[in-house]
């Protein structure tokens, strides 16, 4: 045990980490400040089934695997396991410890979960002078931990606060408070623009997004303006069509805007099921077709039910069909706004055949270096915030990505609307002249669809 100085009197805590903690986030052990770490031998069992793959999990198991192999460097755990370095704690690797006695009846079944537990239990009762908890993202291991009367923790580390994920809800703002004379200088305005301090009293932050209505006996529809910070004005953004997608909302009409944008390289679309997220997306990339070498359509393959894609039938192309098939039937709905032999309709067979369309697994993507690239990754909720880092630091020059999602519909057992990568991009990014986040509230798929969403 770590012997206390007279600098350092507070005794250490002890945490012990549940496999799914170190497939969600490798580099977990060093962001326990100086607490100590202990990595029951289960978790190393488990993540022994994750090192060959190329998904998120398995690179995470491998990077943890290295990290620990660099920190021990050559020597044993020992006892007291191997310091994490300078002003850190120090972990260990434990072996596997039966339930005490008036607990070895609690649970049938001999499980990891249970392996891991037990193993807590037992570092709890060897250390009673030191606080020590069980972390996990497994809400069931939780509930488990507190039936057998040991502590136990979620992995808080890059979970954002409720009202910060509340904020990301409510970035358009509404104001009714702007004398008519002044919306009108903005709204017919030459420029289509007018300098902030025109109508604002405190500068926006960057791409700020405002909807100004007119007072109701006007009878005029609202103006929606975006602040753009290299200009130091209030830009009107207008109602633009995209390769056949017109917007049917405010809301809409901020998300095309921004996509179109070449100025803004990255954008977060979120909001409900058919508030138009992915198919906004994909018009305006075929807008811009010509200003790529590739546009690419992608999403991360989420298994329900604990299944692998080998219980489908066929090759690989075909396996992975099912989960490609949403982003399918968006491009459906835009060629259908054409006939057949359209030029625009053959242009997109066109580039199909090319693959300067290119509809793929997020998996597939990992690696490459993406310059002149409009990408769009779907489903982007269900990616953690270490994930999305990984997409966004493959972008190369003239390369423009687009997060699309909904954090309140995640398919990820780990991950909740706190702690999705979706939700870290929306807050993290915020405020930079180079990034977009527009919520659409409103569906428009159909009216059986938004009523089905407000009241199921």
């Amino acid at each position: 045990m770590r012997k206390t100085t007279a600098k350092s009197t507070k005794t250490p805590k002890i945490f012990v980490l549940d496999t799914n903690v170190i497939l969600h986030d490798h580099m977990a052990i060093r962001k326990f400040q100086d607490n100590d770490i202990v990595i029951p031998i289960a978790v190393i069992e488990e993540l022994d089934k994750f090192k060959k793959g190329n998904d998120a999990l398995s690179f995470n198991a491998r990077g943890f695997m290295r990290e620990l192999d660099k920190i021990t460097d050559g020597r044993m755990f020992g006892k007291d396991g191997v310091s994490l370095g300078s002003g850190k704690g120090r972990i260990k690797i434990e072996p596997n410890h039966p339930f005490p006695d008036e607990l070895k009846d609690l649970f049938i079944d001999d499980i990891p979960d249970h392996r891991i537990l037990a193993t807590a239990i037992w570092v709890r009762d060897t250390h009673p002078e030191r606080f020590t908890a069980l972390v996990t993202k497994d809400i069931n291991l939780r509930m488990k931990s507190k039936a057998a009367g040991m502590e136990a923790q979620d992995y808080l580390t890059d979970r954002l606060a409720e009202e910060r994920v509340e904020t990301t809800q409510r970035e358009l703002i509404t104001r009714d408070d702007i004398a008519p004379e002044k919306l009108q200088k903005l709204a017919y305005s030459p420029e289509g623009s007018l300098p902030w301090r025109k109508l604002l009293s405190h500068e926006p932050a960057p791409n700020q997004l405002y909807r100004f209505t007119w007072p109701e006996s006007s009878g005029q529809g609202a103006v929606c303006a975006r602040y753009n910070a290299a200009s130091g004005r209030l830009v009107v953004v207008p109602k633009r069509e995209a390769y056949g997608i017109r917007p049917r909302n405010d809301e809409q009409k901020f998300a095309l805007d921004a996509c179109l944008n070449p100025d803004i390289q990255l954008v977060s679309l979120t909001g409900g099921a058919g508030t138009g997220k992915t198919l906004l997306a994909l018009a305006s990339a075929l807008e811009q077709a010509r200003d790529f070498d590739q546009i690419i359509l992608s999403r991360p393959t989420v298994i329900l039910g604990g299944q692998d894609i080998g219980f489908l039938p066929g090759d690989q192309k075909a396996k992975m069909s099912p989960y490609l098939q949403p982003l399918m039937d968006n491009l459906a709905v835009i060629r259908n706004q054409f006939r057949p032999s359209s030029k625009e309709a053959m242009r997109i067979e066109a580039m199909l055949k090319e693959e300067k369309l290119l509809i793929t697994p997020l998996a597939y993507i990992r690696g490459r270096s993406l310059g002149r690239v409009f990408f769009i990754i779907d489903e982007a909720q269900n990616l953690t915030p270490h994930e999305i880092k990984t997409i966004i630091t493959r972008a190369g020059e003239d390369t423009k990505m687009v997060f699309t999602g909904d954090i309140f519909q995640i398919d990820q057992p780990y991950l909740d609307q706190w702690s999705n990568g979706l939700a870290h991009l929306s807050e993290k990014m915020a405020g930079q002249p180079l990034f977009e986040h527009v919520f659409l509230r409103k569906g428009e798929r159909s009216a059986l669809s938004e009523i089905a969403s407000q009241l199921l």
